[in-house]
């Protein structure tokens, strides 16, 4: 069965397009990794790139965990593959468990879709410590959606040079 993705509303409230949108990337990620073998997964298939589709399922974890949870969520918790806060280990996937990697962005995802939808309006503001600066969730749905974005551009590379297969 495939992934089921939505395409996002082209007119509405703010927030809902937000979620649309950021839903849509998060369905387009999982459907460049879709029907591959872990092999596959962990594939650096743009050499010289060390970049895989499996790095960045799990790059998309850290960054869900890290805007929703630690930042708008204030809670302190390590990186999901860093417990000394090594933002790049997540592209280490030579050895890293595919079904892991998988459960723990959909988590992620999971959390950060509560946090969202928790929240009184995009106006919410914290102090983001990392940054010295404050945010607001507005912010924080654009920066990812804007992660997603980048990040699924690399992955149709990858999936290309994979198997061949475009679009989508």
């Amino acid at each position: 069965m495939g992934t089921e993705r939505t395409s996002p509303a082209t007119t509405g409230p703010e927030r809902e397009m937000l979620r649309g949108f950021l839903d849509f990337h998060r369905a387009t990620l999982a459907m460049k990794c879709e029907g591959l073998s872990d092999e596959q997964l962990r594939r650096r298939s743009s050499p010289p790139s060390t970049l895989t589709l499996l790095g960045l399922v799990r790059h998309m974890a850290e960054v869900e965990r890290t805007w929703f949870r630690r930042v708008i969520g204030g809670e302190d918790i390590p990186l999901v593959w860093s417990a000394e806060g090594d933002f790049q280990a997540a592209y280490e996937s030579a050895d890293a468990s595919v079904s892991g990697a998988f459960e723990a962005w959909q988590a992620e995802v999971g959390h950060s879709r509560r946090i969202e939808r928790a929240a009184r309006s995009l106006d919410l503001t914290v102090y983001a410590e990392r940054w010295q600066e404050n945010v607001s969730l507005r912010l924080v749905m654009l920066h990812v959606l804007l992660e997603y974005g980048r990040h699924n551009g690399h992955a149709d590379f990858l999936r290309e040079a994979i198997d061949g297969t475009v679009g989508a």
